[in-house]
C-alpha cells in the first residue's frame, strides 16, 4: 500500500509546485497566495475523496493515493507556516495574521464543502 501513497505524493508534489508557482507568477503578491491556493484546492479535494470513502463509492487504495499521498504532498503546513511568520518579521503583521486565521477558516471551509458535494454525489 505504501507504494500507492508514494506514488500519489509524487503527484501532489508536482502539482503542488506547479500551481504554487503558477499562481505567485501570475498575481506577485507578496502575500501567499499560491500556498494559499493549494492548501484550499488539498482540502476541497480531501472532503470530496472523504464523502466518497463514506458511501463506499472509493475503497482504501484509492483512499491512500489520493487522500494521503496526493492531499498530503498538495497541501503544506509547514510552508503555510513559514509564510505567516515571514510576513510577520518584516512587519506585515496584518497580512500575517490573515493568512493564519483566513487560511484555517477557509480550509476548514473547503473540506466541509468538498465533504457536501462528496456526499451528495456518491451518498
Amino acid at each position: 500500500m505504501w507504494w500507492w501513497v508514494a506514488l500519489g505524493g509524487a503527484l501532489g508534489a508536482c502539482l503542488r509546485y506547479l500551481i504554487d508557482t503558477g499562481v505567485q507568477a501570475r498575481f506577485g503578491s507578496r502575500f501567499p497566495l499560491g500556498t494559499l491556493t493549494v492548501n484550499l484546492l488539498g482540502s476541497l479535494a480531501l472532503g470530496v475523496l472523504t464523502g466518497a470513502v463514506l458511501a463506499d463509492a472509493a475503497g482504501e487504495t484509492l483512499a491512500l493515493a489520493l487522500g494521503t499521498g496526493l492531499c498530503g504532498a498538495l497541501t503544506t503546513y509547514s510552508t503555510f507556516s513559514w509564510e505567516t511568520l515571514r510576513l510577520w518579521e518584516t512587519g506585515a503583521r496584518g497580512p500575517a495574521v490573515l493568512n493564519a486565521v483566513g487560511s484555517v477558516v477557509a480550509a476548514v471551509g473547503a473540506v466541509a464543502l468538498g465533504l457536501a458535494v462528496g456526499s451528495a454525489l456518491w451518498g
